[in-house]
């Protein structure tokens, strides 16, 4: 289950995606405009600034800024920085690999073949989900919308 650290996370980055040209904003501002508390805020967006997926600067003009293009940070890398492997079991884990006690051959693990199947079906969406992607999606599904009803006099 993706927890309220990594849904806050990635709505502070499509925030910032959206509004990459205008360079660096002050966090209190993308807590007021994502409705996330700054205090939290503030935490996510220092574990993500140690790993190198937004830049911030102090002072006059200071705030945070994606560290790389919108259209080379995808939602996988977010989520393990913020939770840590994608992978439901250890046993499956590209990142984070440990051997389940209880298992006496991982190749004939039925469990384990599952989870792999759903790991890297997980890995392959999650990476292919790019901050500029997700904000161009939202976009067209926005353009999609019908005009509202005017009510009859």
């Amino acid at each position: 289950m993706l927890t309220r650290r990594s849904k806050y996370g990635l709505k502070a980055l499509l925030f910032l995606a959206r509004e990459h040209a205008r360079g660096s904003i002050l966090a209190s501002e993308v807590a007021s405009r994502e409705g996330i508390p700054e205090k939290f805020l503030q935490g996510i967006l220092l574990d993500l600034r140690r790993r190198g997926i937004v830049s911030s600067r102090r002072g006059q003009g200071g705030g945070y800024r994606l560290a790389r293009d919108p259209s080379t940070i995808n939602v996988g890398e977010v989520i393990r920085v913020l939770e840590g492997p994608l992978a439901l079991t250890p046993c499956v884990s590209q990142t984070a690999y440990q051997r389940c006690d209880e298992c006496a051959d991982e190749r004939l693990c039925g469990i384990r073949l599952v989870m792999k199947q759903v790991r890297d079906e997980t890995a392959r969406i999650l990476e292919g989900a790019t901050l500029a992607g997700v904000n161009a999606a939202v976009d067209r599904v926005g353009r999609r919308r019908p005009a509202p009803r005017r009510a009859r006099a």
